[in-house]
């Protein structure tokens, strides 16, 4: 079962895998509420899905709760991506090697989600 524990230090790891820190992390700092309570809605939703299979429920009501995750999560990464491209590669105070770097972070990100 992924808890909430478990799921807050995946994007913890994703956001220090695409390079959310250093300079520029106070835009991750200003949306913390509202990110941790995405993720807290995500575990809800997981768990929902693990209840449901417990339970033995009907396949579809399932398939729907598979969905919304997907969903929730797709949410959730377009608020990092947009966040990251803001701050690591738009921001008008970084210099070419920064905005390269942002830029290369943010790549890598959408091919790893993207597979």
């Amino acid at each position: 079962m992924l808890t909430e524990l478990a799921i807050a230090q995946a994007i913890g790891d994703y956001a220090r895998h695409i390079g959310v820190g250093g300079i520029g992390m106070s835009h991750i700092h200003e949306h913390k509420g509202e990110l941790l309570n995405r993720v807290r809605r995500i575990a809800g939703q997981v768990q929902a899905v693990e209840k449901a299979l417990e339970g033995d429920a009907d396949c579809a009501k399932t398939l729907h709760l598979v969905a919304a995750i997907r969903g929730a999560v797709n949410g959730l990464m377009e608020q990092f991506i947009e966040a990251h491209t803001r701050e690591h590669v738009a921001h008008p105070d970084l210099t070419d090697e920064q905005r390269a770097q942002g830029a290369e972070d943010l790549l890598q990100a959408i091919r790893r989600y993207s597979k």
